[in-house]
């Protein structure tokens, strides 16, 4: 049977997503190494997380993207003296994201952070004033960016004076 990684979007797609005790949402923040990963509760706080090596060649993770992760043990572990507090028991694909964000069970903290679909294009659920706020900073007295001398333009931002100049020599 092949097309593991496709299978395996089809069988979470038909899964319903529901949290069982213990278990709860968080965001990655970054990537350590070893089977480690920082990931962000809904409290904003910040913690290990071991990512089992049984879902490395089929579930890929990046900075951003959404887990739920395993925390029953978590308070025992940290008194332990042990870094990792919690294991990743899930993945969540772009869909499954969209859908808990309708839900109840999505967090507050991440209803304004940027989505990363399956196509590779961000989307960001922030409001249009954030934009606007954006576009309209100064460049903070930066000379203007020139022109790359060594690439082409593209058709149709060459400019148009060989047409104008060629006009101009017909009459």
């Amino acid at each position: 049977m092949k097309g593991g990684r496709k299978n395996l979007k089809r069988a979470v797609k038909e899964e319903s997503l529901n949290l069982e005790d213990g278990h709860s949402i968080m965001q990655v923040l970054s990537l350590r190494g070893s089977n480690l990963i920082e990931v962000m509760d809904a409290q904003g706080k910040k913690s290990l997380a071991l990512f089992p090596a049984k879902f490395q060649k089929s579930m890929w993770i990046k900075k951003g993207s959404f887990v739920v992760v395993d925390g029953t043990g978590k308070e025992k572990a940290l008194e332990s003296g042990s870094k990792v507090a919690c294991i990743v028991s899930k993945v969540l694909f772009y869909e499954q994201v969209r859908a808990l964000q309708k839900s109840a069970e999505w967090p507050e903290i991440f209803k304004s952070t940027v989505v990363d679909d399956s196509n590779g294009s961000l989307q960001s659920q922030t409001s249009k004033q954030e934009e606007n706020e954006l576009d309209s900073s100064d460049d903070d007295g930066l000379p203007p960016l020139e022109a790359n001398t060594n690439r082409m333009r593209p058709f149709e931002l060459q400019p148009d004076t060989e047409s104008d100049s060629g006009s101009d020599s017909d009459s």
